[in-house]
């Protein structure tokens, strides 16, 4: 849960020190685990804890900073194992073995609530700082993350500065819903020109996000030709804002999705996209489409919203889903015209070709979710 934090003056370069103190020492820890190849959490703490102690940090935050280097290492492993970095050799992996993690002066700091402790009702919190610490640090929420936090808050919270504003992510535990039998499945099917498509034909798109995606492919391609510093202090600024964009329509469109389920009583079939950037082919205006939308991103929000109303969700095999009749089940690469137009050349049927795939997803994802929930039926 996000809340913004509103610090006076004094409050917010008190801060400031304590992530700055926080992360000198987290590259210090950082180094000391690279040079030693010490990685775990308590070998790492008792290494460098006495170190941590004596550049002005409490117990709490010596601890904390130790496991945050501890877990980025962690993190690295298990993306360099999962290949997101490339095969062994490739310019990508070498560069990110070839020295220590090195954190930002502003990254965020995990505090649990020994150094952070919230007054909700006051909407306040107190927290450990470099100088003493902060009492009464006021916050805002709107009224759902309000009840959210009395409600379901629990374990650490992270303090973030960014784009020059403070924010405090809170750790909330909301137990699952219990998992409705679905009535029938809604299948969506993911793609470049249309965000996400159902079977029951809404298409979350429209030429107005496409506009503003292609001109965001063109600003950042004039602004890397220029290439000069300004125009990279540009490109970083964009990137945020373009970040920001892609997960606020993300997030729209999945309650959208998730809300359409839940109305009609049937669960959701995505498609499994694992490893799409490795196999799918494509022509280059449709590659720099395809790399510049986080789906991944998409198909989390539609899974947790999923998770906290109850509704079924599956991962189908997206194998021919777009050459496929879901009338017939005629397959033929012959069977799609275009980008938007199938017909079918065994039975005739004609649709749009996204409604058709995500209408072959459906039928996946509720023939998968027989197969699991009910194994023994045949």
């Amino acid at each position: 849960m996000q809340v913004r934090l509103f610090p006076d003056v004094g409050q917010e370069a008190a801060l400031r020190d304590t992530l700055t103190l926080c992360n000198e020492a987290a590259n210090l820890v950082s180094a000391e685990a690279y040079r030693t190849r010490v990685y775990g959490k308590q070998s790492l703490q008792r290494l460098t804890y006495g170190r941590l102690k004596g550049m002005g940090l409490s117990a709490q935050p010596a601890i904390h900073v130790a496991r945050k280097v501890a877990g980025t290492y962690t993190a690295l492993k298990s993306s360099i194992l999962a290949g997101n970095l490339g095969k062994p050799g490739s310019k990508r992996r070498r560069k990110a073995e070839a020295k220590p993690i090195a954190f930002r002066r502003d990254a965020a700091q995990p505090f649990d609530d020994r150094c952070l402790s919230w007054q909700i009702a006051d909407r306040t919190v107190s927290i450990w700082a470099v100088g003493g610490r902060l009492n009464r640090v006021r916050f805002a929420c709107s009224e759902q993350q309000y009840s959210t936090l009395v409600t379901h808050r629990k374990g650490e919270s992270d303090l973030v500065h960014r784009d020059g504003k403070w924010y405090l992510y809170a750790t909330c535990d909301i137990p699952d819903a219990q998992v409705k039998q679905p009535d029938g499945f809604l299948g969506v099917d993911l793609g470049i020109a249309n965000i996400a498509t159902t079977n029951d034909g809404t298409r979350h798109s429209g030429k107005g996000l496409n506009r503003v995606r292609h001109r965001n492919q063109r600003l950042r391609a004039k602004l890397q030709r220029i290439g000069t510093k300004s125009a990279k202090r540009l490109l970083k600024a964009r990137r945020r804002k373009e970040a920001r964009f892609a997960t606020d329509t993300n997030h729209r469109i999945a309650k959208q999705i998730v809300a359409e389920a839940e109305r009609t009583g049937r669960g959701i079939a995505l498609e499994n996209l694992t490893g799409i950037r490795d196999r799918v082919r494509l022509r280059r205006p449709q590659r720099v489409t395809l790399h510049s939308w986080a789906f991944h991103q998409l198909g989390q929000f539609i899974a947790y919203k999923a998770k906290r109303t109850g509704v079924a969700l599956v991962h189908v095999n997206p194998a021919y889903t777009s050459q496929g009749c879901c009338a017939c089940g005629h397959i033929a690469k012959a069977n799609r015209l275009n980008q938007s137009t199938f017909r079918c050349t065994s039975c005739g049927f004609a649709e749009h070709a996204d409604v058709n795939a995500a209408r072959n997803i459906a039928t996946r994802g509720a023939a998968d979710w027989a197969a699991v929930s009910l194994p023994n039926a045949a």
